[in-house]
């Protein structure tokens, strides 16, 4: 379960920072995530202390990074550096869209909104071309255009119909950002009022899944010879294994239910028995409780180890089978709607 309260916040950010110091080759996505919960906890200066940390060691991903710092230094009364920051990024036109999205965001939750657009439309015409094809990533980038876009009162163009038709939702772009939604709020009208609780849960996938970004969900896939050694000993987990067959089909199962529900960023990571019980060692934990698989699932995500779900239809299955996902795991899905 992921944490609620500024207390648990702050307690896996703790638990972040002890595993980036056992895993120093890891250390960048895991102060990473501990920096994003830092940030939820209202710990700003702990996260910024964090952030510089990280960009005094040449990071691999160098101006997200700096976004994040640029943005949580705005929230809390740091605006000077915070735009000498944004603007930094700017100019140096990355061509991952992260970072552009960072700032950008950043920009309109401030209020900034020209600047926020023109922010979002310089990544757009510098990452979206012919020759580069729509991603998720970049897809997010045209919706959040198309979001300032409307608060700004301007027209349609061409990239808010690719926007408006990327959109999966149940309720249409131009009405989940209609500026004039929050005036629905004060009426007495139950079906307004019904009407906009179901833009509201729609929003709320969308959130979902931004949130998601920074706390991948990963579940845990044992290979067959590992699981046999897992439970020869430590045979109390044989009633969260009762197969390998059976371990596979929950696998594949809980990442689709996971996706029909709005979760993004799923993943798969691999544990071995020597790993596990190394995890286990450091938490001072038995590698037999059922409860530590899900933490031992979550680090290893935590440590960029998760491989991205589902794979495309002609890539290896998950599973290591060899077969094609298509003919294997992802077979009742070739003529699903993902």
């Amino acid at each position: 379960m992921r944490p609620d309260t500024p207390a648990e916040h702050i307690a896996e950010a703790e638990r972040l920072i002890r595993t980036a110091t056992r895993y120093p080759e890891d250390q960048e996505p895991l102060l990473l995530q501990a920096a994003a919960h830092l940030e939820l906890a209202d710990a700003r200066d702990r996260a910024s202390t964090l952030y510089d940390q990280l960009l005094s060691a040449s990071p691999a991903n160098l101006h997200l990074i700096k976004a994040l710092q640029a943005a949580n230094l705005w929230e809390y009364g740091h605006e000077a550096e915070a735009r000498a920051l944004i603007n930094g990024i700017r100019a140096a036109a990355p061509k991952d869209p992260a970072p552009w999205e960072v700032i950008a965001e950043a920009l309109e939750t401030h209020d900034e909104l020209e600047a926020s657009h023109d922010c979002f439309t310089e990544a757009a015409t510098l990452l979206i071309t012919e020759d580069a094809p729509l991603t998720p990533a970049t897809t997010a980038l045209l919706t959040g255009r198309h979001r300032v876009r409307r608060l700004l009162a301007l027209p349609h163009d061409d990239w808010d119909m690719v926007a408006d038709t990327r959109h999966i939702g149940p309720i249409p772009l131009d009405e989940l950002h209609d500026p004039k939604r929050i005036w629905a709020l004060g009426s007495d009208d139950p079906a307004e009022l019904r009407a906009e609780i179901a833009r509201l849960r729609a929003e709320l996938g969308d959130r979902r899944a931004a949130l998601s970004r920074p706390f991948p969900v990963a579940l845990l896939h044992w290979p067959q010879r590992e699981l046999s050694e897992l439970l020869t000993s430590y045979p109390t987990l044989a009633a969260e294994y009762p197969s390998h067959e059976v371990h596979l089909t929950q696998v594949e199962s809980s990442l689709r239910a996971l996706a029909a529900s709005g979760t993004t960023n799923l993943g798969i990571v691999t544990g071995s028995v020597p790993s596990y019980e190394a995890f286990a060692a450091s938490e001072k934990t038995s590698p037999a409780s059922p409860s530590l698989l899900a933490e031992y699932a979550t680090t290893l995500a935590a440590r960029g180890k998760a491989t991205p779900w589902p794979p495309t239809p002609t890539s290896p299955c998950w599973c290591t089978s060899g077969k094609p996902y298509a003919e294997c795991h992802g077979e009742a899905n070739t003529s699903g709607s993902r």
